[in-house]
């Protein structure tokens, strides 16, 4: 239930959503990447991956000296169609 409660928490703040968006369509990007397409600022976006990456919703990968994160394809599948549903309206 605890599980619960945090993704719909995470998935309450429309800046987290249109960063899944962002990346669900096979983008990966970095923390100033996603700052610049979304004009959000850097430590707001900051706090927005980290929490969506501490629920497993997006992966991250270092690479040169910077991360890249992605939405995380191998999501249990409940979890996956409940992140589905809330992109429809983004």
């Amino acid at each position: 239930m605890k599980r619960w409660t945090q993704i719909f928490k995470a998935l309450a703040n429309i800046n987290r959503l249109k960063i899944i968006n962002l990346l669900a369509n096979g983008m990966s990007l970095t923390v100033t990447q996603i700052t610049d397409e979304l004009d959000i600022s850097f430590r707001g976006t900051s706090r927005h991956l980290l929490l969506l990456h501490g629920l497993d919703i997006l992966s991250s990968v270092g690479r040169n000296g910077h991360v890249f994160y992605s939405y995380n394809r191998s999501l249990p599948g409940d979890v996956k169609k409940i992140v589905e549903i809330f992109l429809k309206d983004v």
